[in-house]
This record gives structure tokens, C-alpha cells and sequence, in this order.
């Protein structure tokens, strides 16, 4: 797949300054910068933390900083602050996920850059909106238990997160919906404007179908592990060789595909099976026919069956087996990264293609500070400014 000229993406020429740390900052300003934005990470003197991070969050910064410039300021300082003000007063867009209030005492809130700078669009990444709980602090796991999305996804009694930091990313995302429906009013009226998008409302945002069965069914949801399901076959099954596929028969018309790829005659011709509804109040007796036939096959014989009837199914994977999933070599999913240690991946790229093109393909990792003298060029300072703004550990050297 051939890659696009960097001029050629949509936001070629806008201007991102980001002052974040953990994921739901940072993923918007991944996001952005996949779509073509220029991305200037500011960053404590010596790095930001999540830059080390262990376990199962190692892996946060080399997913959602690809591509970005950085530049290390000591924001206790009032030259290290200036240059902060300045650097946002030729931005387009300021992203940042501080605690409440954290960049207003900084004097990098939104009224104070706006007044310097009235078209900036300035994205505010929080726990929570305007409300009685805006000053609390809050995590993506937090969220996803005051929310709902835990009690949903484990068996009842035993809330269970999300399996990664589907909040924080997902919050990142509606964050970017909001940069750029900012950025078009910006062409209408000429002014920028502040942008907020939080975990607690996206994750009440995203259990909203389930809020809308208790309205519509006047039930409340049950846990999806318990959920009754819409469908008759809809599960996850075991194969002779103790690996799990996930098949869903969602139609009519999948069902009678079921019976003929699998020569189930009998079932495909009885009357009382015909149709989903049918099949769902026979669901117990079904399912366990279902799991003995797929028993019947290995994971490697069962899957180009199933290939071909067209039935929505899926082997479980494991995020380590993405690295060699033969569709993502094949389109480009997967981009090249070099980790801080010098080792070579390949990571996921925005999940988009625009004209048949994914926007981009991969990129590296900025050192700390390792874009400070150009960044500091483009606000005119001279190498010996810079040198001692360095000296003087104003500036990350």
C-alpha cells in the first residue's frame, strides 16, 4: 500500500502543543499527528514519567507518542513558562490532562492563552465535565466502575475492567471530535475555542445501550456474561485441540448455512428452528449440541469451515499474536517503531484508511528534549540562548 505525501494529509499545517501524561492525553495527540498535525510534546526536565513505566504500563508511551517532537521545559521557572505561552501563541491546538485547575494556576488555562491567542482550540482531557464530581481525580478503571462498563463486563458480583484502557483511548477520541469540529466553526467565525471530553461521560456514553434496554424493556441489563442473549448460537466454544473460536449465527439465513456447511439436515429442515426467535427459546438444548459438534475439529479444521459459510466467527486471540496476523501484514496495519532501546517493532496505526490510504505508517519515539533546539529556533532564539537556556536547566538538554 503505497503511503501518502505528508503534505497531502488533512491536517498537514496544524499546530499542536501538548502538555500530558499517561494515555487519554496523549492519544489525542496521537491521533492527530497520524493525520498529518505537527505534535510538540512539552515535557518535565528529564522526561515525563510515563516514559518508564513497568508492567502493564510499559507499554503506554511507545503507543500514543509516535511521531511527536519534544521538548523538555521547567515549568516552575518563569522563563521556562514563557516559553511554554509562546510556543502556544503560534499553535493551533493546545491538548493537555492535568488535574482540575493544574493549568490555570500554571497560567496556562484557556482564558489566559486565549487572550494571547484567539483562535487556539484548547482540548481539556478530564476525569469528569462541568458537574458535582469535576474535581474529583479519576482513572480509566475508575470510571469504568462508577459507570457501569465493569458491572457489564464480569459475571455478577465480581465487576471486571475492561481488558485495556478502552476509557482513556475511546475519551481520547471523542477529545479529537471535538479539536476537529472546533477547527471547522474556527473557518466560520474565526475564533478558537475550549474542548472537553472526560472518562466518567464516556463511559456512561458507551453502557448507554444498556441504559436504553432498562428504558425500553423496563428490565434492568445483565452482565454480559449473563446476559440473555439475542441469539440462539452466540458464544465461544472449545475445539478438540482445547483452542476457543467465538461463532455468532445472527440470520435466518445463517442458520440454514450452519446446517448445510456442518450436513446438519435434521436441524436445517425442522419447522421449530426456522426462525431466531424459534431458536432462542430453544437455546439450551441447542447449545450444547453446537459444543459437541465443534469438538468434533480441531481450531485448524474448523476455521476454513466456517470461512466460507460467511457466519461471523473468530479464533481468540492474544495481543502478542498480532504481531504476526497475516491480514495486518497484508494492509499495513501494523507500522515500524524503534523502542528507546534501540529495538525494532511494530505497533498499530490509526485504524483509517482516506482514499484508500492509511495516513500514516509508523514512526519513531522522540528522546526527551531531543526537538528543543528547533523548537526553540522557530521562536527565535539563537544557539547561544539556547545554550545557556540549557546551561541554566530552563530548557532539557
Amino acid at each position: 500500500m503505497s503511503l501518502p505525501d505528508p503534505a497531502s494529509l488533512p491536517l498537514h499545517g496544524i499546530k499542536v502543543v501538548e502538555f500530558t501524561h499517561m494515555v487519554m492525553g496523549p492519544a489525542v495527540g496521537a491521533i492527530l499527528v497520524e493525520l498529518g498535525a505537527e505534535v510538540v510534546r512539552v515535557e518535565p526536565i528529564g522526561g515525563d514519567s510515563t516514559r518508564n513505566l513497568l508492567g502493564s504500563g510499559a507499554g503506554y508511551f511507545p503507543m500514543y507518542n509516535r511521531n511527536k517532537k519534544s521538548i523538555c521545559l521547567d515549568l516552575k521557572s518563569a522563563e521556562g513558562l514563557e516559553i511554554a505561552r509562546r510556543l502556544c501563541d503560534s499553535a493551533d491546538v493546545v491538548v493537555e490532562n492535568f488535574r482540575t485547575g493544574a493549568m490555570d494556576k500554571l497560567g496556562l488555562g484557556y482564558e489566559a492563552l486565549a487572550a494571547r491567542n484567539p483562535r487556539l482550540i484548547y482540548c481539556s482531557e478530564k476525569g469528569f465535565l462541568s458537574g458535582p464530581y469535576e474535581n474529583r481525580t479519576a482513572l480509566d478503571e475508575v470510571t469504568q466502575m462508577m459507570g457501569g462498563l465493569a458491572y457489564m463486563t464480569g459475571p455478577p458480583g465480581r465487576p471486571l475492567r475492561a481488558g485495556t484502557s478502552v476509557i482513556d483511548v475511546t475519551g481520547g477520541m471523542f477529545g479529537v471530535i471535538g479539536v476537529l469540529a472546533a477547527i471547522e466553526q474556527r473557518h466560520k467565525t474565526g475564533r478558537g475555542q475550549k474542548v472537553s471530553s472526560s472518562l466518567f461521560e464516556t463511559t456512561v456514553y458507551l453502557v448507554g445501550q444498556h441504559m436504553a434496554q432498562m428504558a425500553v424493556t423496563g428490565q434492568p441489563a445483565k452482565p454480559m456474561p449473563v446476559r440473555i442473549s439475542a441469539w440462539a448460537i452466540y458464544d465461544v466454544f472449545e475445539t478438540k485441540d482445547q483452542e476457543q473460536v467465538f461463532v455468532g449465527i445472527v440470520s435466518d439465513g445463517l442458520w440454514q448455512k450452519f446446517c448445510q456447511a456442518f450436513v446438519l439436515t435434521e436441524l436445517g429442515a425442522d419447522e421449530s428452528l426456522k426462525t431466531n426467535s424459534q431458536r432462542v427459546l430453544q437455546r439450551e438444548a441447542l447449545l450444547p449440541k453446537v459444543r459437541e459438534l465443534f469438538k468434533g475439529y480441531t481450531k485448524a479444521e474448523l476455521v476454513p469451515i466456517l470461512e466460507k459459510t460467511g457466519l461471523p466467527f473468530a479464533p481468540i486471540g492474544k495481543p502478542e499474536e498480532m504481531f504476526d496476523d497475516p491480514h495486518l501484514a497484508a494492509s499495513g496495519g501494523l507500522g515500524a517503531t524503534t523502542l528507546p532501546d534501540g529495538r525494532a517493532t511494530r505497533l498499530p496505526i490509526l485504524p483509517l484508511e482516506m482514499n484508500g490510504r492509511r495516513p500514516s505508517q509508523g514512526g519513531d519515539l522522540a528522546k526527551p528534549g531531543e526537538h528543543a533546539v528547533e523548537v526553540l529556533q522557530t521562536l527565535g532564539f539563537d544557539a547561544a540562548g539556547i545554550a545557556d537556556l540549557q546551561t541554566r536547566k530552563v530548557v532539557g538538554e
